[in-house]
Formats: structure tokens, sequence, C-alpha cells
């Protein structure tokens, strides 16, 4: 849906320019199916899951041992004991959850080995997106397949520097002094009189 809005926006903008600009729009989802290197990401992703997913299984396993044991042994245990057995029960849980986090959680470790084997992956697809747009003479491509949008977009459409003027926003010397290897400046001297404050220019957009 939100794609289909942006293509409808795009193209009132393109009508009122004389068709001037062309778009277009591919199935990522089955251009990477297709793809060797993509299944071969897949099927290591798997792999890294399954290993890892045992791994949480076994600690989880040692807690309910560890707390059936304790239950058949509490009668026969003394206070201080079952504290023990209980801090160390608790322990092990909480070992456990930390560790399936630290695999499972947002940015965990197989988010972060995803990443590492789908780069390459989608490095390939993007070189191949931007070659057919340049042959194609596409000034947009759009991803029909998930709620990314667009995948391609000429640079000579970015308005960004237009927009920054219309808020008031100096881009082109905040640009310039990125680029520029800062200087120190002497302290100056305040003025006796009382001016108006100036404006930092130590958060300088970039």
């Amino acid at each position: 849906m939100k794609n289909i809005i942006i293509l409808l926006v795009l193209s009132l903008i393109s009508s009122g320019q004389g068709m001037a600009q062309k778009f277009g729009y591919a199935d990522m989802e089955f251009i990477t199916s297709k793809m060797p290197e993509y299944q071969q990401a897949q099927t290591e992703m798997k792999k890294f899951s399954e290993k890892w997913a045992k791994e949480i299984q076994d600690k989880f396993a040692d807690v309910s041992r560890m707390q059936r044991a304790y239950m058949a042994e509490e009668v026969l245990l003394t206070d201080d004991l079952k504290r023990k057995r209980q801090s160390e029960i608790k322990e092990k849980e909480a070992e456990a959850r930390e560790y399936n986090s630290k695999i499972f959680g947002m940015e965990g470790l197989l988010f972060q080995k995803k990443k590492e084997l789908m780069k390459p992956v989608m490095e390939k697809v993007q070189r191949a997106v931007s070659k057919i747009c340049i042959q194609k003479r596409l000034d947009f491509m759009f991803d029909k397949s998930s709620d990314v949008g667009m995948i391609y977009s000429n640079p000579k459409h970015d308005y960004s520097d237009y927009i920054m003027e219309e808020l008031g926003i100096d881009a082109q010397p905040a640009k310039a002094i990125a680029k520029e290897k800062p200087v120190k400046e002497e302290p100056s001297v305040a003025p006796k009189e009382s001016s108006p404050k100036q404006k930092s220019t130590t958060n300088k957009l970039k």
C-alpha cells in the first residue's frame, strides 16, 4: 500500500513535468530467492540458528534438572543448603535467559550473523539494480515485495538542499566545513557593551 501511494504521487509529479522522469519496480524477494548466493546464506543462517537454539535448550534443560533434584531432596536439606541451592538455580536460569537474549535478542549474534552473510548478496543486487537503472534511464525503482519502497534514485532528484534552505539551514557552508580539517581559533575578547548572543556553530547539521 505504501509503495502504491508513493508511485501515485510520483506519477502525478511526472505528469506535471511532461513525463520527464521514468519509474520502474522489481520483485526483490523473487530475485534474491533465485540467487545461489542468497540460498547459501540462508543455509548458513539455519545452521547457526539451530546450533545456538540447541545450546540454549541444553542450558534450560540443566535448570530443569537442578529444580527436580532440589524438589526431591528439599526435605533433607537444612535452611542454609536450601537457600544455597535456590540461589544456584536462579543463577543458572538467569544465565540461560541472558544467553538466549544475547543470541536471539534485538541486534543479537543471530542478527549480526545475518547482516554479515547477507551483505555481499545485497551489494551484488544493488550493483545490478544501479546498472539496469542507468541503462534503462530510470530515475526511480521500487521494490514491490517490501515496505522499504525506493531501492534506487537518481541523485539529480535530491532536493535536500532546497528543503534545508527553506528551513533556514545553510547547507553549503556546513558541507564545506565538514570536508576541511577543523582549525583551532584563538579566543576572542567579548565587547563590554551588551550584544545579541551568537548562535553556536558546534551543532551544525552535517
